[in-house]
């Protein structure tokens, strides 16, 4: 799955260096890493708001002159997704179909309220991808695989690969008409922050997102996971880093 096992370990390394700076940790920068999380999320989902747009529009409530309100939604509810993943994370409890669906809902809260939280009963291209998602009649079985590989993988596999894993599989079934890839990332973090894991923020600039979006066409087209879950492992490193670099 990972024969790159080095950087499971530099992981593995940096993650308790960190676990020596948790009396070190506050609010305030948890909420600076948060909206910009939310900014690189959207960001690769084609929002144009700027990293300090979406920290106004987040933190003062503004209205970005010029911008879609729908790219002011994506901000709000998306931070609303990371507080949300925040409190499930605190109990450690399973992922449950639930809180996927209530994850979804709350990315796609007053933007699409038909499809909030709600399976699609439509087949769904990918745009710029070859790879097509399962017709909608199929969706309900694979989303009940996709947690029976949870359940029995959750206390087995390496966190990171794990999450890496569940944002993969969820992305490769599509099962909401919009608003997957944010879902996914998020479903990913979770999985992370459970773990006591600083958010992985995948970034949205071009180069990042071509590589992004060919490592996860390649383990949809050719079953090879190998390049999304090396990339996950290298954005998990290197939002340790960066973490421990503000803590130190």
């Amino acid at each position: 799955m990972l024969s790159d096992t080095t950087i499971l370990e530099t992981i593995t390394n940096l993650k308790d260096e960190l676990n020596q700076y948790r009396n070190l940790e506050n609010k305030k920068i948890q909420e600076a890493l948060a909206i910009e999380y939310t900014y690189e999320s959207n960001r690769i989902e084609g929002n144009t708001l700027t990293l300090q747009e979406t920290q106004l529009v987040i933190e003062k409530g503004l209205t970005i002159s010029g911008k879609p309100l729908k790219e002011h939604l994506e901000a709000i509810n998306h931070k609303e997704a990371i507080d949300y993943i925040k409190q499930l994370s605190q109990n450690k409890a399973a992922l449950t179909e639930f809180d996927l669906k209530q994850i979804h809902a709350i990315v796609l809260k007053s933007i699409d309220r038909e499809n909030a939280g709600v399976y699609r009963n439509l087949p769904v291209m990918i745009s710029g991808s070859t790879y097509l998602p399962p017709q909608p009649y199929l969706v309900a079985k694979l989303m009940e695989d996709y947690f029976i590989f949870y359940s029995q993988h959750k206390d087995t596999l390496h966190t990171v690969i794990l999450a890496a894993e569940m944002h993969e599989r969820l992305v490769t079934i599509h099962p909401f008409i919009d608003g997957n890839g944010r879902t996914a990332r998020l479903v990913m973090n979770l999985i992370l922050l459970q773990q006591g894991y600083p958010i992985a923020n995948i970034k949205g600039d071009s180069a990042v997102r071509i590589n992004y979006y060919s490592a996860l066409e390649k383990a949809q087209t050719q079953n090879d996971k190998t390049d999304f879950i090396l990339l996950i492992a290298e954005v998990v490193k290197e939002s340790l880093e960066k973490y421990l670099s503000i803590l130190r």
